[in-house]
């Protein structure tokens, strides 16, 4: 659930990012929710076993840290924020898995008692 909402929160950010909107009044804390939402992802591609898309979203974490910027919200690199916001749309889309269940409710659905 937090790894989904921190998407769509990310996706908000690049949208408006890549739609050239001025939102660099608060950027190292837009930048560190970009940053985050890539890891928390990239947890998930991991575990879902698509390491490649994993890769991708560790090169989005690094682009997009907010200790040393390297991508900004500016008109210079607008093409990279394009490029995540893409990817962070297959993400929520793509990567959303079901609910799993408990090893308590797969192997004992109907609970059944025996008399001795």
């Amino acid at each position: 659930m937090l790894t989904t909402i921190m998407g769509w929160v990310s996706i908000t950010i690049l949208l408006l990012a890549a739609l050239r909107l001025q939102i660099t009044a608060e950027q190292p804390l837009l930048l560190s929710l970009i940053c985050a939402s890539g890891l928390l992802i990239m947890r998930k591609a991991i575990r879902t076993g698509k390491f490649s898309w994993a890769v991708g979203f560790v090169i989005i974490a690094v682009l997009f840290n907010p200790v040393v910027p390297i991508v900004g919200s500016g008109s210079d690199l607008w093409l990279v924020n394009w490029i995540a916001l893409a990817m962070f749309l297959w993400a929520i889309v793509s990567l959303n898995t079901g609910r799993r269940l408990t090893v308590q409710s797969i192997t004992n659905a109907i609970p059944r008692r025996e008399s001795l």
